[in-house]
């Protein structure tokens, strides 16, 4: 969440920057008035705790009539103090339960607009695949090889459920370890096996709670919740301490499956695997100092740009404007891959397969992370930065559509082979 000295300090500069998030002026204003309200009162608290430390040391020099008149005043005084605390602590409670809602600043690279028309392509990578057939949508390839069956998701769970039988099953596994192998061995990650199930706190600290509830899945009676991302329980790994300057950066990498409920998406990609309430993640987080953000963001971006041109698939890394991006991080890159028959008779479409975000101190601030910039230094916020290294399904759908044969069948990354016992395709044989 934001610090309350921008607010208190900055204000006319946090206005233009939250203008761009949709905030308005008066929020702004309003928070800053509560909490000069709410500094007022501890400053008048502090007055009237002085004043009875004061007269408390004066009754021995008063007469026994008056210490009984001047006893009474002062608990007059004590029950006012009382009152004002229970008032100052409301105040400050709607002053934190406001922050956690408030967007993060956006980072002046970000591009304004409103919709995916306005993200700006950076960098694109691969070959586009030609066909000398016309490509089929990846849930009829999966149909006809046996590898996907959505009716029987449908009825163990429900609609956007699915099933994956055999080399189906076998391909996500082997794209799972590929990606995990190549983040720890060639990108320096240390791998985390976290929880699925989290306390509230851990959601609060990343910044899906309070705001985003709805489309998060509870354990009403313990207070569990099911991780919508890897994220969650990784960056957590270090909430309420204290790091050394020598341990930064810190990069992480998880598999976890990820829970969602799909409720913005209703009636949305309601054809195939694309949206799901459950699929499954590679996710990569970094710990860095504020001077090293920028430069881990790109490093981060870089590593699951990487898993897509070694998978041989066409990519392109956007820039997302202000009105698509997360309301809590600083910036945004969108990597997508193209798959050529994803929407069925209309063709095909880019599908995100990561989004590699900074958060500054954001996140940290909510979590209480920190570290220590040098021996005996006044420790200082660190910043996170996360990024799918990649997200399933949809890669699954990259590859379904993109390297389809004519016969049906499929071939399977080279990158993949040794991850399926050298198999090179994927038949109904």
């Amino acid at each position: 969440m934001l610090d309350i000295h921008q607010i208190r300090d900055n204000t006319d500069d946090l206005k233009r920057a939250l203008r761009r998030m949709g905030v308005g002026e008066q929020e702004i204003d309003s928070l800053r008035t509560l909490d000069q309200e709410a500094r007022e009162l501890r400053t008048e608290m502090e007055k009237l705790r002085a004043e009875i430390n004061s007269a408390s040391k004066e009754l021995a020099r008063l007469t026994a009539e008056q210490r009984d008149t001047r006893r009474a005043e002062l608990r007059a005084v004590g029950d006012r103090i009382k009152e004002m605390e229970i008032l100052c602590g409301v105040k400050e409670q709607e002053i934190r339960d406001r922050l956690l809602v408030m967007p993060n600043i956006p980072d002046p690279r970000v591009p304004d607009g409103s919709s995916e028309n306005d993200n700006v392509v950076v960098r694109t990578g691969g070959i586009r695949r030609k066909f000398t057939f016309q490509p089929r949508p990846h849930w009829e390839v999966g149909e006809r090889l046996g590898i996907l069956d959505i009716d029987r998701g449908i009825k163990l769970s429900g609609s956007r459920f699915y099933v994956l039988k055999a080399a189906g099953a076998a391909l996500q596994r082997a794209l799972i370890s590929f990606m995990l192998s190549m983040h720890i061995d060639q990108h320096g990650y240390t791998e985390v096996y976290p929880p699925y199930v989290v306390k509230r706190e851990c959601l609060v600290g990343t910044g899906q709670l309070p705001k985003f509830a709805d489309n998060l899945y509870h354990d009403a009676e313990e207070d569990f919740w099911l991780v919508p991302t890897a994220e969650v329980p990784v960056t957590n790994l270090h909430r309420d301490e204290i790091l050394e300057a020598a341990q930064l950066p810190i990069k992480y990498v998880a598999y976890t499956p990820c829970f969602r409920r799909e409720k913005m998406s209703a009636g949305r990609d309601v054809r195939g695997i694309k949206r799901g309430h459950q699929f499954d993640k590679v996710e990569m987080v970094r710990l860095c100092s504020a001077a090293d953000s920028n430069n881990q963001l790109e490093e981060l971006t870089a590593n699951a740009e990487a898993v897509c041109a070694a998978l041989g698939l066409e990519y392109r890394t956007v820039l997302v404007c202000t009105g698509e991006k997360g309301e809590f991080n600083t910036l945004q890159y969108d990597i997508e891959m193209w798959a050529p028959a994803s929407k069925g008779e209309e063709g095909g479409e880019w599908l995100e397969v990561s989004s590699c975000s900074s958060f500054g101190a954001y996140q940290a601030r909510r979590a209480n992370i920190r570290y220590r910039p040098s021996a005996g230094a006044r420790p200082e916020f660190v910043h996170t930065l996360n990024g799918s290294g990649l997200a399933l399904p949809r890669v699954m759908i990259a590859i379904l559509e993109n390297f389809q044969q004519e016969d049906g069948s499929i071939e399977v990354p080279a990158v993949l082979r040794p991850f399926m016992g050298g198999r090179t395709h994927i038949t109904t044989s």
